[in-house]
């Protein structure tokens, strides 16, 4: 039997932006790739090659983060171009959504 599991979650920072701010000039999709290889980091054991599946939750898939910006910041990060992503926007209820869809892929056994 093979057991699946989520071993850990991150996010990135969150809020209203201003022009000048420390985060102002960073594009959303190097802020998730940076995510992405920090999570990566903390969990030495997981080889990237072997991730079925990228699930991202994003509350506003528009401007710059409107192409599909999980699979963005998994190729900005020099990961493995065969590994799939989502991206899923519902609103403050992205991430949730994103976790739940993970759950019910592993239940199935999918």
């Amino acid at each position: 039997m093979e057991l699946t599991c989520i071993i850990d979650a991150v996010r990135t920072p969150m809020g209203r932006g201003t022009p000048g701010g420390s985060l102002s000039t960073t594009h959303p999709v190097e802020l998730l790739a940076q995510t992405l290889l920090g999570l990566l980091a903390r969990q030495p054991a997981v080889d990237p090659a072997e991730v079925d599946d990228l699930l991202v939750g994003c509350v506003s898939q528009v401007g710059e983060q409107s192409a599909t910006p999980g699979r963005m910041a998994w190729l900005a990060g020099g990961l493995p171009v065969h590994v799939p992503a989502t991206t899923i926007d519902r609103k403050c209820g992205s991430s949730q959504q994103a976790v739940h869809f993970a759950a019910q892929g592993i239940m199935a056994g999918s």
